[in-house]
């Protein structure tokens, strides 16, 4: 594990999409920089209302936001994957599911903050814990929405020759 210091902040008129695959092909090469024999995977997942992005919460006020907007609607959840390969080769993917939640009471909002769940979880939510019980629908990739696309990241892998000892 080597962390990228990239600043997620959007660019003007970047959207969802490009945003997510954007910052994950940055942190890769950040890393990749530093490490120049290693395969370097990253990955950055970005939750989206249509063009808005909601931001990855910082406060437990931040994450009852979030809940509020995606309460009773469909988002997007946009994960870029990047493989950074020995030799300054590099393959990225976009990954995108949709995911439905049920309306959510305020008593549900306040026991999911009670929790401590959801602070520094893009959208304020993971799926892998007690927001998994809100989800009515989900159209895509599990592992994606969790964080990182696992089948995308092997094929990317395999495609650029990593073979697992």
């Amino acid at each position: 594990m080597d962390a990228a210091e990239v600043d997620e902040s959007p660019l003007e008129d970047e959207t969802p999409r490009l945003l997510a695959l954007r910052l994950a092909v940055d942190k890769a090469a950040a890393v990749a920089a530093r490490q120049d024999d290693a395969f370097v995977l990253a990955a950055d997942t970005v939750v989206a209302l249509g063009r808005r992005v909601l931001p990855k919460a910082g406060t437990p006020d931040e994450v009852a936001g979030c809940l509020r907007l995606l309460s009773g609607r469909s988002h997007k959840v946009l994960t870029g994957v990047c493989v950074a390969a020995p030799g300054g080769r590099q393959a990225s993917r976009l990954v995108e599911s949709r995911v439905r939640f049920k309306r959510l009471t305020e008593t549900e909002i306040a026991r999911y903050l009670a929790a401590g769940e959801g602070v520094g979880k893009a959208g304020g939510y993971g799926i892998q814990g007690i927001a998994g019980g809100f989800v009515i629908e989900l159209q895509g990739s599990y592992s994606s929405v969790v964080g990182l696309p696992l089948y995308e990241a092997s094929a990317l892998l395999t495609g650029l020759g990593y073979r697992p000892r």
